[in-house]
């Protein structure tokens, strides 16, 4: 017979495929089990559409499976209100289960605890904390966005970097490509594919000219394959110096340009849609700069859950200085670019005692290069 935790595995992983495409909403997976059989199983695709749990009954009923007396194992508590679907909850009770093994409460206050409390006021056995950290690994963005004031509430920001051994990240001349090999940047599209929103400054858009987008195909809940879909794009341009013809402007999806200052003119794209959005300056600062934090909360409450910074140096130390980074993503390739090339972060330390402390998370090879996950050591 198999465990709890065995089921739990499976709903993990089934959650895993909804990887790229539920954003806004988390990622979550339903194993429906009878008689030690698997019976049903689920996961959330996107939006608007069923929740894992109706997903899975709907598979059980599907394989002309009866779902009374069954047990739910679900890695996010069920849901308890009516939004775009209705409540998962509800859902459960009606499928007349026995029993439901949740592996974490959910952080959202419209459900906290009250899918679980309906659950057992419905007479339902209720199992919670199994595999609950394995599950919140899967949502760092959302659990974090709710667990935060909605006034003050962030995403969950990853830093990726590109670098040679020696820490460089590109020619003085502004060169930068290629460091690292094609299997490190099919991996960084698979950081963007699971992004709300990709971030980048005016200085990269200007030097590099980035598409910014994701090119990569995700499997389908059928196995088929289809076009993932496109995080917003977002550019940090307190000068207002892009124009029109950068390559950002070319490809499908929503860009926003982000200054404390209004344009003279705004750029207009048959292909993406462009929006603008006017942020604080930056209080520690004698220039005009976008208030990097301010921009987080706005972006955290239009439902951006995780974002990717992919920016040179000066952004990049910026978000860092401000203690805005939850995740450093460094692809490191096998060779050295000199003392004259430009250095992964601009960071203003003179004393040792500045350094910023970070922890290893995790280590390993891809293609010839090393890819290293850090996260901000308090």
């Amino acid at each position: 017979m198999a465990s709890d935790q065995e089921y739990m595995a499976l709903a993990i992983q089934l959650a895993k495929r909804g990887l790229y495409t539920t954003s806004p909403n988390p990622r979550v997976g339903c194993v429906l089990v009878k008689n030690d059989e698997i019976i049903g199983q689920g996961f959330h695709i996107k939006a608007g559409e069923g929740h894992a749990e109706v997903n899975a009954i709907a598979d059980a009923k599907l394989r002309g499976n009866d779902t009374q007396d069954a047990t739910a194992y679900v890695t996010l508590e069920p849901c308890s209100h009516f939004g775009r679907t209705p409540p998962c909850s509800q859902g459960l009770i009606d499928a007349q289960v026995a029993r439901v093994v949740g592996a974490m409460t959910d952080p959202n206050p419209q459900v906290a605890g009250n899918g679980f409390n309906r659950l057992r006021a419905a007479g339902i056995e209720v199992v919670d904390n199994c595999l609950a950290a394995e599950s919140a690994k899967l949502n760092p963005g959302f659990i974090k966005r709710m667990s935060m004031a909605a006034d003050t509430a962030l995403p969950y920001v990853r830093l990726k970097m590109a670098t040679s051994l020696d820490g460089r990240t590109a020619m003085q001349s502004g060169e930068s490509q290629w460091i690292t090999g094609p299997e490190a940047r099919a991996d960084v599209q698979r950081l963007r594919a699971q992004s709300c929103a990709i971030i980048c400054g005016a200085d990269s858009v200007l030097i590099d000219d980035p598409s910014m987008n994701v090119r990569i195909q995700t499997e389908a809940a059928d196995g088929a394959f289809q076009e993932t879909r496109q995080p917003l794009r977002v550019i940090i341009d307190s000068q207002h110096r892009v124009t029109a013809n950068a390559k950002i402007f070319t490809h499908p999806g929503k860009v926003m340009i982000v200054s404390p200052v209004a344009p003279e003119s705004t750029i207009h794209s048959d292909v993406c849609s462009v929006s603008y959005l006017q942020t604080a300056t930056n209080e520690n600062s004698d220039r005009q700069q976008v208030d990097l934090k301010g921009l987080l909360v706005t972006l955290a409450r239009q439902g951006i859950n995780e974002i990717l910074v992919e920016s040179g140096a000066k952004l990049a130390g910026a978000f860092i200085e401000h203690d805005l980074v939850d995740e450093l993503v460094l692809f490191t390739a096998p060779t050295l670019l000199g003392s004259d090339a430009r250095p992964a972060f601009n960071l203003p330390f003179a004393k040792m005692e500045q350094q910023i402390r970070w922890s290893w998370h995790d280590v390993r090879m891809v293609g010839n290069d090393l890819k290293l996950i850090l996260k901000r050591k308090f």
